[in-house]
């Protein structure tokens, strides 16, 4: 059970960093406010033995300020904060969050695009690998206070999830199943 204890605007972010852009266009001045955030990797993980995608569902406060539930179905994903490729913290990711151990030959690019580019404009990197069930080698859910749980979607069912409004799912989540569909 989630228990809001306080919301405040006072205080020193250790993540983002609020900023006023000062710009112009066309000689009109104008101001707007933004967020520096850290660029991040996605996965979109198909578990093979399952014929199931394999997702992440967690508490996001953000969320939770505009539903009172916060919980969100997203892909296995992580900020890029380390000095090492972006295939390396793909691969640490899916084995924080999800419990598997891939190789870096196993993930490959999808894609790369921005989000939240009306105010943070951060640039997510979208992997795809196959995993068995021989990969497995804990059960995941993220490390210190992350508390994330595992997620079999079986393809069955991934179209009406796609569109079903009653889960909170990520553009990124949805684009990748997209592109995993016209793929397979």
């Amino acid at each position: 059970m989630i228990k809001i204890e306080n919301i405040t605007d006072d205080f020193k972010p250790k993540f983002v960093k609020p900023k006023l852009l000062e710009f112009s266009i066309d000689d009109k001045r104008r101001t707007w406010e933004v967020l520096e955030v850290h660029d991040s990797v996605s996965i979109l993980l198909y578990h093979e033995d399952k014929d199931a995608f394999i997702l992440v569902k967690q508490f996001r406060p953000a969320v939770y300020l505009k539903n009172q539930d916060g919980y969100t179905y997203e892909l296995c994903a992580g900020i890029v904060d380390k000095n090492t490729s972006l295939k390396q913290i793909a691969k640490e990711e899916i084995f924080e969050e999800c419990g598997y151990e891939v190789e870096l030959n196993q993930i490959e690019k999808i894609t790369e695009f921005y989000t939240s580019v009306g105010f943070a404009g951060g640039k997510q990197t979208l992997y795809y690998a196959n995993v068995k069930q021989n990969q497995r080698v804990n059960s995941g859910g993220g490390i210190d206070d992350e508390d994330i749980e595992v997620i079999y979607l079986p393809i069955s069912k991934a179209r009406e999830f796609m569109f079903d409004e009653t889960k909170v799912r990520t553009p990124g989540l949805m684009f990748a199943f997209e592109w995993w569909f016209n793929k397979f």
